[in-house]
């Protein structure tokens, strides 16, 4: 980045600190006198029509999350006035065992979301939580804490799961997540929307299922109301009740491959994505059960953070956009070009990346998890017609070899055990060992699981021509599979089990749920065993 883009930035920045989504992350935590609480309106339809959900558990408590709202595909229908609708917590589906309650605002400048911080609750324990408005209750939800943090939990069990795209098929795992699955949480490593416009037919390379509900997204506005689309949908609605989340973003709650402060489109600067991440990520904090300390701050948002599962295992929370480099070599899949080896390329950037080593050093439980988008390790993928010239996925950390080898060299020399990375952003379902230099064949440092996707591309396919061409040219990749569902982990102090979990359609209801491969992983040896 130039010295003249670099300034227009900064000052892009500082004055959408200035700006109006900055004042909307300061209303979410003025006090309630701070603005004058509207009567509750009489209802028209269910003020609840988004549901609810929860997210980011720790041993005191959760955030529990909804949304008021009379139009959501539209303005919202309420007036632009604060309302004050009550929260509990119980024990019990019948809410006879109350563990906590109390009263929140739904604020205007948030589209009237509201997420509690819920504390004071017990450890390792499962709640039932609903809201109040206006005489009306809004679905229960069903929600857990994590383990105390000197707390050994005999096991921990979580889905990893995300890009979802509308357009390209109905969302039939969350409804099995939801129904089948007995799990701690759900991690939703991001493309909870797409930002493209409404197509009918064709979406991209794929059958159009069902319509986005708008051009491209761009505006704040716009975001909010494809966030809504999205969450009207009965199977993710009903995830969301069933498990608390822990989610990060991708590319598409912005835009396609977007990297740090620069757009993947031909025209747009850096002023003008500053103020698109910045509508984005206000409308992905409202949608989203997340801590006050992700509220956005213009186009800036600190996703990155930890969460403990007692002495179990250390999740650390990835965010491998907004820090990164530009794609090397024009993007998409290429041979390898001289920015390629640039020594200081950066995925994380300094701040995450310090904080990252920092937490990887310091973490004393048998699993160290990072929870982020894009895939780890190699993937040559190579050419089509017998051309043997590797190739690589120019979006992926193997564009950035550099900071690669910073990590798994910190993951060799702080004697890092039992590292396990969480992926998704390819569609397509992988599992493979980490290792700090390929071409060496070092030692195996750990391993990843790369989750398809709900939705997007489709009905997929057990396999492709690219999945068996990065089967044949790296040893290191045990699996790969091209249907749409979700990773299962299952974790104590000796293994964990991996279950790569998938529908054999998305283009019309009813898939059955069904396993396309099973690995265990033993602590203190970081290698695939199949099951």
């Amino acid at each position: 980045m130039d010295s003249v883009t670099r300034h227009i930035l900064d000052l892009s920045r500082r004055g959408l600190l200035r700006g109006a989504t900055a004042m909307a992350a300061l209303a979410a935590t003025r006090p309630a006198f701070a603005q004058r609480v509207a009567p509750m309106p009489v209802f028209r339809t269910d003020p609840f029509p988004l549901g609810v959900a929860s997210g980011d558990p720790w041993p005191d408590g959760v955030v529990i999350w909804t949304q008021l709202s009379q139009d959501p595909l539209g303005d919202g229908g309420l007036p632009p006035e604060a309302l004050e609708l009550g929260w509990e917590v119980a024990e019990d589906e019948g809410f006879t065992r109350i563990a906590a309650r109390g009263t929140a605002l739904a604020r205007p400048e948030l589209n009237h979301s509201v997420r509690v911080e819920v504390t004071g609750l017990r450890p390792a324990a499962r709640y039932h939580y609903r809201f109040h408005a206006g005489g009306v209750a809004s679905p229960v939800g069903r929600t857990r804490t994590a383990p105390a943090p000197v707390a050994r939990p005999a096991r921990m069990r979580f889905i990893s799961a995300g890009c979802q795209h509308y357009e390209q098929g109905l969302y039939t795992a969350w409804r099995h997540a939801a129904t089948e699955e007995d799990i701690d949480f759900v991690f939703h490593y991001g493309d909870y929307i797409y930002e493209g416009r409404a197509n009918t037919g064709r979406s991209g390379n794929f059958p159009a299922i069902r319509s986005h509900n708008s051009p491209p997204v761009e505006t704040l506005e716009a975001y909010r109301r494809r966030y809504a689309l999205y969450q009207l949908d009965p199977d993710l609605r009903a995830a969301h009740h069933a498990h608390p989340f822990i989610t990060s973003f991708d590319d598409h709650e912005v835009e396609n491959n977007w990297a740090g402060a620069i757009s993947a489109r031909a025209g747009i600067g850096p002023e003008v994505l500053a103020l698109r991440k910045a509508a984005a990520f206000q409308a992905w904090y409202e949608a989203m059960p997340v801590r006050r300390g992700q509220i956005p701050r213009g186009p800036e948002v600190t996703a990155w953070r930890g969460i403990a599962w007692g002495t179990l295992a250390s999740i650390s929370v990835l965010d491998t956009r907004s820090h990164r480099d530009d794609q090397p070599c024009g993007d998409f899949v290429k041979p390898v070009c001289e920015a390629v080896l640039n020594p200081a390329a950066q995925v994380l950037g300094p701040e995450q990346e310090s904080w990252l080593f920092r937490r990887l050093a310091g973490a004393e439980a048998v699993w160290s998890i990072l929870a982020q988008q894009v895939p780890v390790m190699r993937r040559d993928v190579g050419g089509a017609n017998g051309d043997e010239t590797p190739r690589y996925d120019m979006d992926k950390w193997d564009a950035y070899p550099a900071a690669r080898a910073r990590l798994l060299n910190h993951v060799w020399e702080a004697r890092v055990a039992n590292l396990v990375v969480l992926t998704g952003d390819v569609h397509t379902a992988w599992a493979g060992t980490l290792r700090p230099d390929y071409d060496r064949e070092g030692p195996a440092l750990g391993v990843e699981f790369i989750a398809s996707s709900i939705s997007s591309a489709g009905d997929g396919g057990e396999t492709s021509a690219t999945g068996q061409r990065a089967l044949e040219r790296n040893p290191h990749i045990r699996f790969f599979n091209a249907r749409r569902g979700y990773t299962l982990h299952q974790a104590d102090e000796r293994r964990m089990q991996t279950w790569f979990r998938a529908v054999p359609y998305v283009s019309r209801p009813g898939a059955p749920l069904e396993d396309r491969a099973h690995f265990v992983v033993e602590a203190g040896r970081p290698e695939l065993i199949p099951a």
